[in-house]
């Protein structure tokens, strides 16, 4: 669970603690009947007597019967991992500070606003069962909630609103407004809007259907019943017409309609269970309570009226606080006393409760809201590329208008008979000037024209483009079977489709620990109790029955068991009374008392025999209850006001009379008992760092020695510890601290902070009883991740709040940590020891090295060439981050391969990834499993929800979600290198069809005077973005793979390509738009000259371009497809036949220009030629540098899809394939090699790789260089290691006529026989020099 939850939760109004000082009920009750079914089990008379003698110490007095009890919600896992305060002495008495990353004990900001006290202008007031005079100051919202964005009414303006919020859309409204001025004129009206107009009508199609399903689901929610009380009886009536102050009766399995105050349950003592699975993702249950002065009240037939003094709505689920005053009295309320809207109520046949909250001022709500929007960096970097293309067209524009203007000024005695530039119109008798507006004039509109006609080169369509290609890449991702968890039946989750293409870049992840790392799932295995180690523990043996407890003849067994230590059970048996074990059976009783689990009963396949299952928000509460149930402290029943014990056979009763819980400021939790033998006891269980501050050292020093010494050796293992101590109030002691809870309860200012006092003051003195260990298992494959994200040159860092100890034990059990790192361990208290820690590791590193560093991570090295780690806890990032030191930190952490972050609160989480991401350009992952890990999820590049036991609150706030850790490497070294390669080429490609088209328009006004005539079709070049080119880009960008699955998984050093941005930068694109330069060239000249002394008129050559422009592009496409399929085909070579389609029907038409044009000039050879030759010319030059630059300087990618492609015949035993490491900051970084060298245009294949290597040489090149007279010729030839220059491999490959072996390179002796002319094989002997582990070859057979 997390920190981010109040202080304190008040409990319910039970039969109250001051009159269980005066009453404690007989026991010879306790053998009555239990309930059996799936209800909590309740063996107990509730009815209290009033005349029984007090607790020693205590005043009888007669008062109402008040509750100062406090239920506590949880002890979660934040009680082990969470918080970071030095000190809890302090605790409740420090004012507060500025909330910032490195702070201590600060909340998360959206948590807080219900923590805030309450005051008459902040504060709403309900009036119970009066909705009128509630609603008569201030109307509240209705309970009607409308998830929808639109309206009939408003979809129109509202839609078109949001979607003018992308600039580009406002560039093309312009260009259309600009095209409906006479003057500027190019196309026709109606052509001139078509491409934005299609745009933005499949966007809004898209968006009013996906609000259409919203309308609907609103009107079923909406149009839901619920009883609600009207003029004393309970009527049906719809969710949409409830009101705040209205009473609601739920039944059982039923849905809260509003947020609620409980008045009334179905148990007798105002105990109901809720599920928030709605809500949070939680599927435990909970317990929530009536007051006690309401619960007595017969509602139908007395009425009730009373008023609620609450906060004002927030987004806390957590928190809640209220006054009610009723019958004169004044009670507290709290988040114990509240369900909220979309829970269920379970095991309880019907709740009544008030309406506080209604409609979109309920919590749950509040808290549907979206979280903010990310942009992909690669969209970024395309908006930049974007401005180069304005600016380019801006340039072609003004040559255009400049060369028109010199024109118009060397022609301009002609200007009066030229028919486009014509300035004298004839038509009527007085000559009148026409279609000329003078030069200056003339100059602008060319330019403006030119900005009409050069429009398509900021591509509209790109932007439909990448939402249909992102929504086909998550549809893969979500249907990807091996991102399925079949433990939690959960699947891959794409909550954010705008940053798909950033999972292929990603350098460093931010991983959680518990709950992501680790199952989550704990299992008690050890304790230290009185100074005695008890870890000899086993697993109960099949002819064991285990504890179980004989109840109405059932026999209660508890679900699950856990591993014992014969001593320890042994000692509790025992009938002897002795200190150890007294010490023995107080820890135990702490466990099973000390809590919040709710024990449910279920049937097993035998009638007799029943077992109770524990229910409870906590992993570690549930263990450390199932731990005490196995040595004979078994929970039997939990109300709000006592708990039923079953101690070594014996059933006992613990009236519960207050209870403190958990919180980061603390991190502890309490609970005060009246104990069978009517005494009074504290029981207090919480993190080490905080429970030692108050235990009384003065009792046993010894005691606390070996304690600690325990922990230590728990922790160093891997296992999470809680220290449990306990001590006895006194009479006036209790009453003192409950006097002291009344009045912090019912404050009005200060409530939180003075609860926080009352809760320090009670746990002081305590006695120390012992420490449990709970072990949380690594999750399935988490070590083989981490070494695959190493591999992958992403490091990864581990923020959790587990002890420094138990956080270096798990990190060596993952591999996240190694034997042979260097460890630099910064636990500090103040800024300047901080300082000059850090500046002893910064000193480590930058000593002269031996060896080379970790050339995985790209870390850095100690002066023995070990790789570092950085182990730093919460204290110290308290005085380090938002101080000058954070440099200091950022320069050590970003060289040290791992960093580990101990006792971290939520807030320093997002501390650490803003570092790195104010810092440097690298792309940051975050994922975690909690509400603790929100901040560091929404701070990170992309955020990951992990689907764990703690609830969905990391899964709602998250970009992607998944059930495993695992699942991250599949995620990012597949789906993300897809994602990015399919995206930086289909930007690109975008770019260059765009480009090359207004250069082929360009060339073109270059020989028509500058006019901006056009001799495409206005339809055909609207139509070329969105319709002749759209579709093949989005097939390949959804479909294509430069790699199978696998080989991404076996070589993860492929995912580096990303890290370095090589399949999008500056350079790939200023090489596209000299690539298009020279096809719109090609394309315009080709044809141009070969109709240039013919008679064929403007249309015809327009048809022409058109479908050459579209061949050429879509081949230029079908070069770079890797993975074909018919989809792909069928999507490229159709839409070229759709281009001749289209462009038939167009010319078919008589109302346009160039009517019959396209079967007048196809019916000549020529223009079948020229479609041919200008592809050609157009084509050859990107084609040879394509295979030149892939023969010469092979990519790390091409390398391995060369090895993909002849698979069949590469299977060479021990050999592996070699990728480019990642350049490091240091220049004369060197990374070995393991295979001497790779040749992509030949594939290898193994007749017997115990002793050769054969080589079979396929292709044609290698025919030619290898025609060799049928005799054998030797050669020797040697391959020294790559050497890194900007991230890329110099194949240095030295042919020699003979060499003897060299260290240090491998040294080959190949015969090159002429079989005949159907295949050459190379044999190779290998003779190895000094390489650490190099593949042995022997003796060439042949």
């Amino acid at each position: 669970m997390t920190s981010d939850r109040p202080l304190l939760l008040l409990s319910p109004q039970t039969p109250t603690a001051l009159d269980r000082i005066l009453s404690i009920p007989s026991f010879s009750d306790l053998s009555k009947p239990a309930r059996s079914s799936s209800k909590s089990v309740s063996a107990m008379d509730q009815q209290n007597p009033v005349d029984d003698p007090p607790y020693p110490g205590t005043t009888a007095r007669k008062s109402p019967r008040r509750s100062v009890s406090i239920q506590s919600k949880s002890f979660g896992r934040t009680s082990v991992v969470e918080g970071n305060s030095p000190s809890a002495d302090d605790c409740g008495r420090s004012g507060s500070k500025r909330v910032r990353h490195g702070s201590r004990g600060t909340e998360s900001e959206v948590y807080s606003l219900s923590q805030k006290e309450i005051n008459d202008e902040d504060a709403r007031f309900i009036y119970i069962n009066d909705p009128e005079k509630t609603n008569e100051n201030f109307e509240f919202t209705g309970n009607s909630i409308t998830t929808s964005k639109y309206s009939v009414l408003t979809f129109l303006p509202q839609n078109l609103f949001e979607q003018f919020h992308r600039v580009a859309y406002i560039y093309f409204l312009a260009i259309a407004i600009l095209n409906q001025l006479p003057q500027l004129a190019v196309f026709g009206r109606g052509a001139s809007i078509m491409p934005l107009a299609i745009v933005l009508f499949v966007t809004a199609i898209k968006d009013a259907y996906e609000d259409w399903r919203r309308h609907r689901s609103d009107r079923i929610e909406n149009g839901r019943l619920a009883s609600v009380l009207v003029n004393g009886q309970f009527q049906p009536k719809k969710w949409k017409d409830i009101r705040v102050g209205e009473i609601l009766k739920i039944f059982s399995n039923g849905t809260l309609p509003c947020d609620m105050v409980l008045l009334s349950t179905s148990d007798p003592t105002g105990v109901s269970y809720i599920q928030t699975l709605n809500l949070d993702g939680e599927s435990n249950l909970k317990t929530r309570y009536a007051k006690q002065e309401t619960l007595s009240k017969m509602l139908e037939k007395e009425g009730i009226s009373g008023l609620i003094k609450c906060e004002r709505p927030n987004r806390n689920i957590y928190g809640f606080q209220a006054n009610m005053e009723i019958d004169g009295k004044r009670v507290s309320l709290g988040p114990s006393n509240i369900v909220l809207r979309g829970c269920d109520i379970k095991n309880t046949d019907w709740v009544i409760g008030v309406a506080v909250y209604a409609g979109r001022e309920t919590k749950a709500m509040l808290n549907s809201s979206a979280s903010s929007s990310k942009r992909s960096r690669l969209e970024t970097n395309m908006n930049r590329e974007i401005l180069y293309l304005s600016a380019f067209l801006i340039s072609l524009c003004t040559v255009v208008s400049i060369c028109s203007g010199l024109w118009l000024s060397n022609h301009k005695d002609e200007l009066d008979y030229i028919p486009y530039f014509r300035k004298l119109d004839f038509s009527q008798k007085e000559v009148q000037n026409y279609n000329y507006s003078g030069l200056g004039w003339q100059v602008f509109f060319i330019f403006l024209m030119s900005v009409i006609v050069f429009q398509i080169m900021i591509p509209i369509s790109l932007y439909i483009s990448l939402e249909l290609v992102r929504l086909g890449q998550a549809y893969f991702m979500i249907r990807d079977r091996r991102l399925y968890d079949e433990t939690t039946n959960s699947r891959f989750q794409c909550r954010a489709l705008n940053i798909n293409e950033d999972l292929g870049q990603i350098k460093y992840v931010f991983s959680d620990k518990t709950g992501t790392l680790t199952e989550n799932k704990m299992e008690f295995q050890c304790a230290s109790i009185g100074g005695v180690d008890y870890s000899g523990g086993r697993a109960a043996l099949p002819e064991e029955n285990g504890y179980s407890v004989q109840v109405d003849r059932h026999v209660l067994k508890p679900r699950m068991t856990v591993k014992a230590d014969p001593n320890l059970q042994w000692l509790l048996e025992g009938g002897n009374t002795t200190e150890e074990r007294k010490h023995a059976h107080d820890f135990f009783l702490a466990l099973a008392v000390c809590n919040t689990i709710v024990p449910l009963v279920g049937d097993t396949s035998d009638p007799s025999v029943k077992l109770i299952d524990y229910q409870g928000e906590s992993p570690d509460e549930q263990a450390l209850v199932y731990a005490a149930a196995t040595y004979g402290f078994m929970l039997i029943e939990r109300t709000s006001g006592y708990i039923i014990i079953d101690v070594q056979g014996e059933r006992q009763r613990f009236d519960v009379l207050g209870m403190h819980e958990f919180d980061s400021d603390r991190k502890r939790m309490s609970v005060i008992v009246g104990c069978p033998d009517r005494t009074m006891k504290v029981f207090v269980k919480g993190a080490d760092s905080s429970m030692f501050s108050v235990v009384d050292g003065s009792l046993n020093s010894d005691l606390i020695d070996a304690t600690k010494k325990h922990l230590q050796a728990y922790s160093s293992v891997g296992l999470r510890t809680l220290v449990v101590a306990m001590r006895e109030l006194s009479g006036p002691e209790f009453e003192q601290w409950q006097s002291a809870y009344e009045r912090a309860s019912t404050a009005l200012i200060g409530r939180a902070s003075q609860l926080r006092t009352v809760a320090c003051d009670v746990e002081k003195n305590l006695h120390i009883l012992g420490a449990s260990a709970i072990e949380d298992k690594l999750q399935e494959g988490v070590p083989e991740a981490i070494e695959s994200l190493r591999q992958a040159g992403i490091k990864v860092w581990v923020l959790t709040g587990d002890k420094q100890e138990t956080a270096i034990s798990i990190g060596s059990s993952c591999k996240l940590l190694t034997s042979d790192m260097t460890q630099i361990i910064i636990n500090c208290n103040s800024m300047q020891s901080c300082r000059k820690t850090l500046e002893e590791g910064k000193a480590i590193y930058k000593k002269p090295m031996t060896m080379l560093g970790d050339t995985h991570t790209g870390g850095g090295a100690g002066p023995d060439g070990a790789p570092l780690a950085l182990i730093i806890d919460g204290t110290s990032l308290v005085h380090i981050l938002d101080t000058d030191l954070e440099q200091e930190l950022f320069e050590l952490a970003t060289v040290c391969s791992v960093v580990l972050c101990c006792r971290v609160a939520p807030l320093q989480k997002a501390g650490i990834v803003a570092l790195i991401k104010k810092r440097t350009a690298d792309m940051t992952l975050a994922i975690g499993d909690g509400a603790n890990d929100v901040s560091m999820i929404q701070m990170a590049d992309v955020g990951i929800g992990i689907s764990g036991q703690e609830g969905r609150q990391a899964v709602m706030a998250s970009d992607f979600a998944m059930g495993q850790f695992r699942f991250l490497v599949p995620l990012l070294l597949v789906h993300g290198h897809w994602n990015y390669q399919r995206m930086g080429y289909m930007i690109l490609y975008n770019f260059y069809k765009s480009a090359v088209y207004v250069l082929l328009l360009f060339w073109y006004v270059l020989y028509t005077a500058y006019t901006l005539t056009t001799a495409i079709n206005e339809w055909s070049s609207m139509l070329y973005s969105i319709v002749y080119t759209a579709f093949p880009t989005i097939v390949v960008g959804i479909l294509d793979k430069d790699l199978g699955r696998s080989t991404l998984m076996k070589y993860p050093q492929l995912y580096r390509p990303g890290q370095r941005e090589e399949c999008y930068n500056k350079k790939l694109f200023w090489l596209t738009m000299m690539d298009t330069l020279w096809q719109s060239a090609a394309m315009f000249y080709v044809p141009y000259f070969a109709y240039q002394e013919s008679t064929v008129d403007g249309s015809s050559l327009g048809d022409l371009w058109i479908i050459l422009v579209v061949i050429v592009v879509n081949v230029h496409l079908a070069m770079d497809v890797i993975r074909w399929s018919w989809i792909t085909h069928a999507a490229i070579w159709g839409t070229i036949l759709a281009t001749f389609i289209c462009v038939m029907a167009v010319d078919a038409l008589p109302v346009l220009p160039g009517y019959w044009a396209i079967f007048h000039i196809a019916k000549t050879s020529l223009f079948w030629f020229c479609l041919l030759a200008s592809t050609v010319v157009a084509l050859i030059p990107r084609f040879v540098v394509k295979i030149l630059s892939q023969f010469l300087s092979p990519s790390d990618t091409q390398i391995a899809r060369e090895a993909e492609k002849f698979g069949v015949q590469m299977e060479i035993v021990g050999a592996e394939l070699e990728m480019n490491a990642i350049q490091d900051s240091r220049p004369e970084m060197r990374s070995a090699i393991s295979v001497a060298f790779s040749i992509p245009c030949f594939a290898l294949s193994a007749t017997d790789p115990a002793t050769s290597l054969v080589f079979s040489f396929t292709s044609p090149t290698f025919y030619l260089l290898l025609s060799i007279p049928s005799f054998a010729v030797s050669f020797v030839f040697t391959v020294p290691s790559f050497t890194l220059s900007e991230g890329k491999s110099s194949h240095n490959l030295e042919w020699l006529a003979s060499s003897s072996p060299t260290s240090n390179s491998y040294n080959q002796q190949a015969i090159i026989h002429n079989l005949g002319q159907a295949a050459h094989y190379m044999t190779l002997d290998c003779r190895v020099g000094a390489l650490a582990n190099p593949v042995g070859c022997g003796d060439n057979p042949a």
